[in-house]
């Protein structure tokens, strides 16, 4: 399963500003209706992106030098809210595919991981430097190490420590996040053990 192994992210980065980011800002309730995850990456802060009439207002998911972003960086409890696992498939469908914030809403950190998409946790003052860093040089490259467990940026000589669950950081880079594929790789144990099992007998 190496190729589910999430072990750096690198590109350009997004700051996000501003503390208590829900779920129902990251994806308004009622693009939950749509009939597949895929439409999501279209969303994500739609009403902060647009106005009454569809007109782009300034939202840096809007800005150009944002296009192709793999990284966000964010405040405290980013992703607080309602459970709906809608929220991290918006982020990850639109192209990020990791994040950094001083903390975040227990569930929707589950949600990234079941993704394969890290989100991991750095102090306020070294979020302020990301941030900083981005906003400045918005097309900086910065890379999320989850075996250094830091996240740097060459070009601005910027460095900083990460945390991240220990578990969910095995998890991740030794890619056992996708619990659907890993069941599918190994259908034929799986059907063994259910064979084997005495209350299953019976039943297909």
């Amino acid at each position: 399963m190496s190729e589910n192994k999430v072990q750096t992210i690198t590109g350009k980065a997004i700051a996000i500003h501003g503390n208590d980011i829900d779920t129902d800002r990251i994806i308004p309730a009622r693009f939950l209706k749509a009939l597949s995850f895929a439409e999501l990456g279209q969303y994500p802060f739609n009403d902060e992106r647009f106005d009454e009439n569809g007109k782009p207002k300034d939202h840096p998911f809007n800005r150009a030098s944002s296009e192709g972003a793999k990284l966000i960086f964010a405040n405290s409890n980013f992703g607080c809210g309602s459970s709906r696992e809608h929220a991290p498939q918006s982020l990850g469908r639109w192209g990020i595919s990791g994040l950094v914030a001083v903390s975040f809403g227990e569930i929707f950190a589950g949600n990234c991981e079941m993704l394969g998409m890290p989100a991991a946790m750095a102090t306020p003052e070294d979020i302020a430097t990301l941030q900083e860093t981005s906003d400045r040089n918005p097309l900086a490259e910065f890379t999320m190490d989850l075996n250094q467990m830091t996240v740097s940026c060459a070009s601005e000589s910027v460095s900083v420590p990460i945390t991240i669950a220990e578990g969910r950081r095995m998890s991740l880079i030794n890619g056992h996040w996708d619990s659907t594929g890993t069941l599918v790789a190994n259908l034929d144990k799986a059907k063994s053990v259910y064979e084997s099992l005495p209350y299953t007998s019976g039943y297909k």
